[in-house]
C-alpha cells in the first residue's frame, strides 16, 4: 500500500512572524506537512534565537517553536529583497505575518499588492489589537490582550489581585491556534474558487471571544464575577486545588453530584455531602474542612488513593513530571529532538503519524535551495548574497 501524503503536503507557506505566537501556529502546518518557509532579516533575524541562550547558541524557546521549517535570510528592506519575496508568492499559498499593522504594505507587500501577483494567495496577519480599531497601532504583550479581554481580571484567589498565568493565554489561544482556523478556511475557500482572503487575527479578540464563563457570570449576577469565587475560579468546595502534606496539591474536579459524594465517601466525610455547589460561609466552611484532610497526607498517598477511585480529584504536577506522565507517554506527547524533549502536536489522524523530519533551522539555512525552486540561477543567488539582500 502507498503511502498516504501528509495532510498540508503541497501547501506553501512563507512564514514572516517570530517569537511564540506566529511560530508555534506555522509550526502546526509545518508538523502536518506543509512546506513552511521561515523567512527571517539578514540582522539578527528572530531575536528568539538567542533568548536564555549562551553566546553563539540557540535557545531551547526557538528550537521548541521552529521544527520542520526551512529558513531564508531575506532584506526587505532593500527593493531587491521585495522582489524576491514578490516571486517568491508565486508559488505560495499562504504568507503570514506578525508586524504592526501598515508594515506590510509599506514595503510593498501588503495583501492588496501580493494578491495582484497571485490572486489566490491567502494572507493572514496575527497583531495585539487587529488591522483597525483605535488600538491598532498600540504596541502590547499577552498580560495587555488578556487585561482587555476581561480574562485577567479573573485569575487569582479570592480578596488577592489578579494573577499572571505561566501560560501565554493570548500568544496561544489567541496568536497561534486561532489563526489556523481562519488561515485553513481560507485555503480551502482558495482552492475552490481560486481567490484567496485577507485573515485578521487579532490576539485580543481571540481572547474575548473565548471568555464564555467570565460573560455568564456577568449574565448571572448583573456584575463581574467575583475573582477567585466563581463556580470555575475556586469559589465552591468541589472545584479548588488543595494542598497537601508536602506542599504539593491536588486538583478536585468533582462538579458532578456523583462524582462529590464518591469524593466525600472516599474521605469518610460523608457530613460533606450537602455543600458540594454550596457559596458563602458554608461554601467556605467546607472548602476548610476538606482542605484539612487533603493536608493531613503526602500528595503520593492522595496519588494512590485516588488512582483507583474515578471522581476527577488528580494530582497537579510540574513540567518536569508531565514530561514523564504515563498518559501523555502512551499518547506520544513527548518527543526528542534537537538534543530536547519537545511537545507533539496534540491532535491525532488517521493514517498520519507525526515526525520531526527537520530541527529548527539555522539563519538562512534553506535560501539556496528555496531560490532554485523560485527559478534563480546560481549567478543571480550569488549577486543577492554579495548585495547583502540574503
Amino acid at each position: 500500500m502507498t503511502e498516504r501524503a501528509k495532510p498540508l503536503a503541497g501547501l506553501r507557506v512563507l512564514d514572516l512572524t517570530r517569537l511564540l505566537p506566529g511560530p508555534v501556529a506555522t509550526q502546526h502546518l509545518a508538523d502536518l506537512g506543509a512546506d513552511v518557509v521561515k523567512i527571517e532579516d539578514t540582522g539578527e533575524g528572530d531575536y528568539a534565537r538567542s533568548m536564555g541562550a549562551r553566546p553563539g547558541e540557540t535557545s531551547a524557546f526557538f528550537k521548541l517553536v521552529n521544527r520542520n521549517k526551512r529558513a531564508l535570510r531575506l532584506d526587505l528592506k532593500q527593493p531587491e529583497g521585495v522582489a524576491v519575496f514578490q516571486r517568491l508568492t508565486l508559488s505560495a499559498d499562504v504568507v503570514i505575518e506578525g508586524f504592526r499593522p501598515g508594515v506590510m504594505d509599506k514595503l510593498g507587500i501588503g495583501y492588496d499588492a501580493l494578491a495582484e501577483l497571485n490572486p489566490r494567495l491567502v494572507f493572514c496577519s496575527i497583531s495585539g489589537y487587529g488591522q483597525d480599531g483605535p488600538y491598532a497601532q498600540r504596541a502590547g504583550h499577552d498580560i495587555n490582550y488578556i487585561g482587555y479581554a476581561g480574562v485577567l481580571d479573573q485569575i487569582g484567589a479570592a480578596g488577592g489581585p489578579p494573577v499572571v498565568p505561566n501560560f501565554q493565554i493570548g500568544d496561544l489561544l489567541g496568536g497561534a491556534l486561532a489563526p489556523l482556523v481562519g488561515l485553513l478556511a481560507a485555503v480551502i475557500d482558495a482552492r475552490a474558487t481560486g481567490h484567496g482572503r485577507q485573515v485578521d487575527v487579532a490576539m485580543t479578540d481571540a481572547v474575548f471571544a473565548h471568555a464564555v464563563f467570565p460573560l455568564a457570570g456577568l449574565l448571572a449576577r448583573l456584575a463581574p464575577p467575583p475573582r477567585g469565587a466563581d463556580l470555575l475560579s475556586g469559589g465552591v468546595p468541589c472545584y479548588g486545588v488543595y494542598a497537601t502534606a508536602d506542599g504539593r496539591h491536588m486538583a478536585v474536579g468533582a462538579l458532578e453530584k456523583k462524582f462529590w459524594e464518591l469524593l466525600c465517601d472516599t474521605l469518610g466525610r460523608a457530613d460533606l455531602k450537602p455543600f458540594h455547589l454550596a457559596f458563602g460561609a458554608k461554601g467556605e466552611q467546607a472548602k476548610q474542612d476538606l482542605a484539612a484532610v487533603f493536608a493531613g497526607q503526602p500528595q503520593s498517598h492522595w496519588i494512590g488513593v485516588f488512582d483507583q477511585v474515578d471522581c476527577c480529584v488528580t494530582p497537579v504536577l510540574h513540567i518536569g513530571e508531565a514530561l514523564d506522565n504515563e498518559q501523555l507517554q502512551a499518547r506520544g506527547m513527548v518527543v526528542e529532538a534537537d538534543g530536547l524533549p519537545q511537545l507533539a502536536p496534540p491532535y491525532k489522524l488517521s493514517e498520519y503519524d507525526f515526525v520531526i523530519e527537520r530541527s529548527a533551522p539555522a539563519p538562512g539555512q534553506h535560501s539556496e535551495e528555496i531560490l532554485h525552486e523560485a527559478g534563480f540561477d546560481e549567478n543571480a543567488i550569488d549577486h543577492l548574497r554579495q548585495r547583502g539582500i540574503i
